[in-house]
């Protein structure tokens, strides 16, 4: 059984892939499971060495992986450039990892106690289609410096990138089994990395409805994960901000990737005083969002990545929708839709509670400090959020208030490779990136060494 890989920018088939079987799942389970032990055998620098040709690979290929994306998944060249860096990125932070999986030496009483940090074993990772590279390199590049092996599923609408990647690793020497690629439906390989008992961890990116029924099916064996599910992101915006940069740089923090992103500020909260400043300002930002060929030079928006998922956008946005004012999108084929703001708009309304996870935005008021943090944090998802203002003491006070994992003032930046990313609420469970990822990749191993005294 094969899938067709569409081109959401032309609707043209670029590609056939093979969906992998349950039994050709439980065949790369068990190879990963096989290549464990002498893979968390490899010398720390050795492992580190690998890791470092890897990212040396990628760095090589950085305009074929983008071209890749650009054709699967319609991200922009500028993105889909900046994505594949961050995987090579990525790969060599954590390329310092082996050497530095630091345990402990503890006082204790009639002896010495160490701790170990231990790899888990094989590792099941699962990726989502709106960012393909960055969030797969999430998962595997800290999952094999700390010694695991991993299968990792793409997602079946953008599986390209994923497959290349595999093949970067074989040809930077790490071995075929310690690091495999296999796409299919989240239904066969997907449940099978949840169900089969030789995975030990499961690293999801995706809905909540899904990284739920992921979370309780890995109860089962008491299976570690961690999950980075949906949000609801609040871009705050007070009075005393600067109100022509906040406004300039609203519509990429959610326009960016077509709005398909979980860190996307599709809530803008604006002091009431300044409401109607900011959105005279606001309009010709959105209007200057150029949505063009995403394999153009230049492009800031491209496609939706389905016809499906244009037409759940679409129903966001119907006759009875109060839509401000919208920015342009290509007609004939593809699947686009414009940069659109709602407003003025209740916080009942569904655009204001659902994640919408398409180019739409809408404008809230607010009256002061304790009804922005009221409102930010009305949602059950808590992943990211950004907050405008010259005032430290406000933006602390507010950082500490807002529910969100990860927390932008006077910028919209959600993610460092060094520094760390999750969320809060029903936005996920753990954290990825930075220092405290490796933590998720490994168990604590306690050793007491009893030594009589003298």
């Amino acid at each position: 059984m094969t899938t067709q890989v569409i081109n959401p920018a032309t609707e043209e088939v670029v590609g056939t892939v093979p969906s992998t079987s349950v039994a050709e799942t439980d065949a790369a389970i068990a190879r990963a499971h096989a290549a464990w032990p002498s893979w968390r055998a490899v010398a720390p620098a050795d492992r580190a060495r690998l890791l470092r040709r890897f990212a040396e690979a990628v760095d090589g290929d950085i305009e074929r992986l983008a071209r890749l994306e650009v054709a699967n998944s319609g991200h922009t060249i500028g993105n889909a450039r900046w994505e594949a860096g961050n995987v090579r990125d990525v790969l060599q932070y954590y390329s310092a990892a082996p050497e530095r999986l630091f345990g402990k030496q503890i006082p204790v009483a009639g002896g010495i106690n160490l701790t170990f940090a231990e790899p888990l074993g094989v590792v099941g990772v699962i990726v989502p289609w709106n960012f393909p590279m960055p969030i797969a390199g999430w998962g595997f590049a800290p999952a094999l410096a700390a010694g695991n092996t991993v299968v990792l599923k793409p997602a079946e609408l953008t599986p390209l990138t994923a497959l290349r990647l595999a093949e970067l690793a074989r040809e930077a020497g790490i071995p075929e089994d310690v690091f495999q690629v296999i796409p299919g439906k989240g239904s066969v390989v997907g449940e099978r990395f949840v169900t089969h008992p030789d995975v030990r961890k499961v690293v999801f990116t995706g809905s909540t409805e899904v990284g739920k029924r992921i979370m309780a099916g890995c109860a089962d064996q008491v299976k570690r994960v961690t999950l980075e599910l949906g949000g609801n992101n609040a871009n705050v915006v007070f009075a005393d901000a600067d109100l022509e940069r906040a406004a300039a740089t609203a519509p990429y923090a959610v326009f960016d990737n077509a709005g398909q992103d979980c860190c996307a500020r599709s809530r803008i909260l604006v002091q009431r005083s300044v409401y109607d400043k900011f959105m005279a300002l606001l309009e010709p930002a959105v209007s200057g969002v150029l949505v063009d060929d995403p394999g153009k030079d230049g492009t800031e928006m491209g496609p939706l990545i389905s016809g499906d998922h244009l037409e759940k956008v679409r129903s966001y946005v119907d006759e009875s929708t109060p839509v401000a004012f919208r920015g342009n999108a290509p007609g004939g084929p593809g699947f686009w839709f414009p940069p659109t703001v709602v407003a003025p708009v209740g916080p009942d309304h569904r655009v204001v509670t659902d994640e919408v996870f398409g180019p739409v935005v809408a404008v809230l008021p607010f009256d002061d400090e304790a009804d922005a943090v009221r409102l930010a944090n009305d949602t059950e998802y808590g992943l990211s959020g950004s907050i405008w203002t010259r005032d430290i003491e406000r933006a602390i006070r507010v950082s500490r208030g807002v529910a969100a994992g990860n927390l932008s003032v006077n910028s919209h930046s959600s993610v460092r490779y060094s520094t760390p990313f999750g969320g809060f609420k029903q936005s996920g469970l753990g954290r990825e990136l930075g220092p405290d990822a490796l933590d998720a990749f490994t168990d604590t191993k306690n050793v007491f060494v009893a030594i009589e005294e003298l």
